[in-house]
């Protein structure tokens, strides 16, 4: 179902349309609901598993919404043409799946072998929050990522390609492209932002299979909500700081975790309120300064 959505494209101008961006990311909202529904109905304690489910789906979709932010900044700091953008968001997306399921597992490992690790989780998530919420603007910084670091040590980069490929081959020699750079941004990006969001969902679930089923969810359809959010960034200007106070929740519920649990149920309503009342504020500011 990954690459469904490959179809969704203008062939005439080249890039992903507002309109079937929009289309598609419902589509992968609505899958997830379905998939919520069959552990309702066909799972054992299908209700405490579809309520994690859902819990952690919405945490998830909501921290991915922000990485989404930087993943515009990152295309527009390398100049990437938006024609070249769906492939590199592609795989992207599936490098993230596979680097999530890995980070995962290794989370509840340590979790399972020295259960005071989740106050170290809990730390993390609430520094994300305040860096979220106070940190200012997030810069992207080329030259110093390590990812692109590692690159540029075993490969000399072709500047002038402005192509899909990522490695590309002249006089016999091998180099890499500002595509494959852009890759390496989007991954290093990704991997900070599953430090954040591994430790929020475990907060919610020790499940490993809920953990994982809710963010392959989240991560699904992701390409599509890009270009459905590049054209609505501006909407969305307090939706970081509700996703922060959801961190802040998440990382206050799991430090608290041992003397009492809250329920599942509450942290929905909750996470429910917070993220609702970001977009609603954003709506309304928008609202007011177009009048």
């Amino acid at each position: 179902m990954l690459f469904i959505d490959l179809y969704v494209t203008d062939h005439r101008r080249g890039k992903i349309t507002l309109k079937a961006s929009l289309i598609w990311s419902g589509v992968w909202i609505f899958t997830a609901l379905l998939f919520n529904l069959f552990l309702y109905f066909y799972l054992e304690s299908g209700h405490q598993k579809a309520i994690e489910f859902l819990t952690g789906y919405i945490i998830e979709k909501s921290l991915s919404v922000d990485n989404l932010f930087v993943f515009l900044m990152i295309f527009s700091v390398m100049d990437i043409k938006p024609e070249n953008q769906p492939h590199i968001l592609k795989w992207g997306i599936l490098s993230a799946i596979v680097f999530r399921i890995i980070f995962i597992f290794a989370g509840v490992a340590l979790i399972n072998l020295f259960h005071p690790i989740i106050y170290v989780f809990a730390i993390i998530l609430l520094l994300a929050a305040y860096k979220m919420a106070f940190g200012g603007e997030q810069k992207i910084d080329v030259e110093n990522n390590w990812l692109i670091k590692i690159s540029r040590k075993y490969f000399k980069l072709n500047t002038a390609y402005e192509g899909k490929k990522f490695f590309i081959k002249v006089d016999k020699k091998v180099y890499i492209t500002t595509t494959f750079l852009t890759l390496l941004l989007i991954e290093s990006s990704d991997i900070v932002f599953a430090v954040d969001s591994i430790p929020a969902i475990i907060a919610i679930t020790n499940d490993t299979f809920i953990i994982i089923s809710s963010n392959i969810f989240a991560i699904l359809g992701l390409r599509a909500l890009y270009f459905a959010l590049a054209g609505l960034v501006d909407l969305f200007v307090y939706l970081k700081y509700g996703v922060a106070i959801i961190l802040f929740y998440v990382g206050i519920k799991m430090l608290i975790s041992e003397f009492y649990k809250i329920p599942t149920e509450i942290s929905l309503v909750i996470i429910l309120i917070f993220l609702g009342g970001s977009i609603a504020l954003s709506l309304i500011k928008k609202n007011r300064f177009s009048q």
